[in-house]
């Protein structure tokens, strides 16, 4: 992952870089992150119905809301660049919200377990999305995109609260409950 550390612009950046490989490929990494978002809200009322937890169904409402404001932020990110919104099949939030699915599947419902499971399904995602916008968030730096950086980190600030109010959950009540199962 990208990290952010103070530095400066690299020579000959003057402007905001719009035409060269790099921005192509970070607004390519934006239509990605653009569908992984669309189809995780629309997955997690589905982890929602899923989880047994009242706290942690409320967690995943809460997070469907979030979610939807990161569309939107990508929206303006997108509008900023002059590019239009277009989303671009991202296999990985696929393949995360998949597993999501199974674990729904294989473990029995009203249960803890099925909850704990839940939690890791949502934070493998966090996660990811907390590597996507950290370093898209460089990248933006990196050409000169100040608003478009601030954006993004704004959303990266969010996706790492979620990622701790999931391992609080977690730690509070749901992963003694379901080893007590």
């Amino acid at each position: 992952m990208a990290t952010k550390t103070s530095r400066t612009k690299p020579a000959g950046l003057t402007g905001k870089m719009t035409d060269s490989e790099f921005h192509k490929f970070f607004v390519d990494e934006l239509k990605d992150i653009y569908w992984a978002e669309k189809h995780l809200v629309k997955a997690l009322p589905k982890m929602q119905k899923a989880a047994t937890a009242k706290e942690l169904a409320a967690a995943f409402e809460k997070h469907t809301n979030e979610t939807q404001t990161h569309i939107e932020t990508l929206e303006q990110v997108f509008s900023l660049l002059d590019e239009k919104a277009v989303a671009k099949k991202c296999d990985a939030m696929e393949g995360l919200l998949a597993e999501a699915a199974s674990i729904i599947e294989d473990t029995d419902k009203g249960t803890h377990t099925r909850d704990a499971g839940l939690i890791l399904a949502a934070q493998k995602v966090e996660h990811y999305e907390i590597a996507t916008y950290g370093s898209l968030r460089t990248f933006a730096e990196t050409m000169g995109h100040t608003e478009v950086a601030q954006l993004l980190q704004q959303t990266l600030e969010n996706e790492k609260a979620t990622d701790v109010a999931l391992t609080e959950a977690a730690e509070s009540m749901i992963n003694e409950a379901a080893v007590a199962e």
